[in-house]
């Protein structure tokens, strides 16, 4: 059976490369009958590289920006709607965030309940929510002195990073790190961690 998988995007894309190099590898299974498929990529801003990633592989991709003229909430909930309707139309059964910067919200959280993960740079419940992303969290991480950080796939809920923690993979913060050096340190352990729950996720929907 094939799952098709939406990979939303905000940048270079570098994990869902990573999803597009295991999908031609073959590895985007759980062993069982359960095979996932890139059916799409969505970006929240235009010209990132994600976008030219997803063409490369014969992927589908699309744009689909924020409405700027609508308050905060409105927009999270006109583009979290756009990007359900997107998923209904498209039969999409598993929809992986992977540097989507934008905040889902509204009905698309319970529709994609059990079927929605998110990819975030440090160990959480540490270093999550509002206005953690991106450099801010390693930064962050350093500023408070702590020995090690990583990454969290978890399933995403009404909250912001509060979701169900799939898996996690830790990497030691060194003596002189800077945001960067600890940032390309844990981009490494995210290339493997998004596959790994990717494919623990095709094993669930098996199981529905």
């Amino acid at each position: 059976m094939s799952n098709n998988i939406l990979v939303l995007v905000s940048g270079g894309g570098t994990n869902l490369q990573a999803l597009i190099d295991a999908q031609k590898r073959g590895e985007m299974g759980n062993g069982g009958n359960s095979v996932g498929r890139i059916a799409a990529v969505i970006s929240d801003r235009s010209g990132v590289y994600a976008l030219e990633r997803a063409r490369a592989a014969g992927i589908p991709a699309f744009v689909e920006k924020p409405d700027s003229a609508l308050s905060k909430k409105e927009r999270r909930l006109e583009l979290s709607d756009r990007i359900l309707r997107f998923c209904r139309e498209k039969g999409i059964d598993l929809i992986v965030c992977a540097g989507f910067l934008s905040i889902l919200a509204g009905d698309i959280i319970e529709a994609y309940a059990e079927r929605m993960i998110n990819l975030h740079p440090a160990l959480l419940p540490k270093f999550g929510g509002h206005g953690m992303y991106g450099e801010r969290v390693h930064r962050a991480v350093l500023e408070a002195g702590e020995s090690e950080s990583g990454c969290t796939v978890h399933l995403m809920d009404a909250g912001t990073d509060t979701g169900p923690i799939i898996l996690q993979r830790k990497v030691p913060v060194l003596s002189g790190d800077t945001p960067e050096s600890l940032a390309e340190r844990i981009h490494k352990e995210e290339h493997i961690a998004i596959v790994e729950a990717v494919k623990i996720m095709l094993k669930r929907l098996e199981a529905l």
